[in-house]
């Protein structure tokens, strides 16, 4: 995942602020059950290598940026927005790309000269690869996870893991790693299926999936069915008016009693059916069906 100041300008100024987000990370990983395998923090833009917990990505993403931008510009004396458009991410097929991505992040600051070389990177303090070599201690870094993929004995893991390391230094950018968009380049999935069925079992997916075919084919079949039920439902005219108008007119109660507040029988019965069919996207219904067709539960 990775977060960038709005016109490439700097999200950073200084230490206290670098310190500030990483502050906040540190309050709110515990508390979403989220893991942090990598992380690195550039001048303009920072990236990040999550497993996401009981808080989705984008709610763990909005507390931590939304906070943070209220203190940047409270402290610079500044107005208006700091990062530029929503942040940017790509889910990937753990078991194959963990140490890749780990690698790639972790050497952000070498590729973009913040660091000269590897010696000084190894204790670069705003680089989650100086936790994973002991120099630095971030409890809410995952560094325990990453070294058992290098080795059972952490000696020996931080050697291999270091070792891996350097061998990536002359790799330099890779841009399927941030999104290459090789879906949409290949012509769509016609294509995809072609080159999955003539046994290429790598594919970089779109720009925000990254992993093995079976994988990417799994994650946008999931990510296309929620999309076309909401677009039939869309097309059937279905949104929160309309079904709140039906539960209304079902119970014999206007929309601002529906809304309102009280606990009464009839009132809350009312809610349980609008939150019921808004939640489970109407029964699923299918294009066959109408929004007159629908009937409250029976009642006992």
């Amino acid at each position: 995942m990775m977060i960038r100041g709005i016109e490439r300008k700097n999200i950073f100024r200084d230490d206290k602020d670098r310190d500030n987000l990483l502050e906040r990370i540190g309050g709110l990983i515990p508390k979403t059950n989220a893991v942090c395998y990598a992380w690195a923090l550039l001048p303009n833009h920072a990236h990040f290598l999550f497993r996401t917990g009981s808080t989705n990505l984008s709610e763990l993403m909005r507390r931590l940026l939304t906070g943070y931008a209220v203190s940047f510009n409270r402290r610079h004396k500044r107005h208006g927005q700091l990062f530029q458009n929503r942040y940017k991410s790509i889910i990937c097929q753990e078991d194959i790309y963990l140490k890749t991505l780990v690698r790639y992040i972790h050497l952000n600051p070498l590729r973009s000269k913040i660091v000269p070389e590897i010696l000084q990177l190894n204790k670069y303090p705003y680089c989650g690869h100086s936790v994973l070599m002991g120099r630095e201690k971030r409890q809410w870094q995952d560094t325990e996870y990453v070294l058992s993929c290098f080795g059972q004995k952490s000696g020996e893991a931080r050697r291999r893991y270091l070792f891996y390391i350097k061998e990536g230094v002359d790799q330099g950018r890779r841009p399927e790693l941030v999104g290459g968009g090789l879906i949409r380049s290949l012509g769509g999935w016609d294509e995809i299926k072609k080159i999955r069925l003539s046994g290429q079992d790598r594919l970089k997916g779109d720009e925000r999936i990254l992993g093995d075919s079976d994988f990417v084919l799994e994650v946008l079949s999931q990510t296309n069915e929620k999309l076309n039920r909401k677009y039939e439902l869309k097309g059937l005219g279905y949104n929160l008016e309309n079904v709140e108008h039906k539960v209304a007119e079902i119970f014999h109660i206007t929309r601002a009693e529906l809304y309102g507040k009280g606990r009464q029988k009839k009132r809350a019965e009312a809610r349980s059916l609008l939150f019921y069919w808004a939640v489970r996207e109407s029964y699923h219904l299918r294009q066959s069906r109408r929004l007159e067709t629908l009937r409250a539960p029976q009642r006992g």
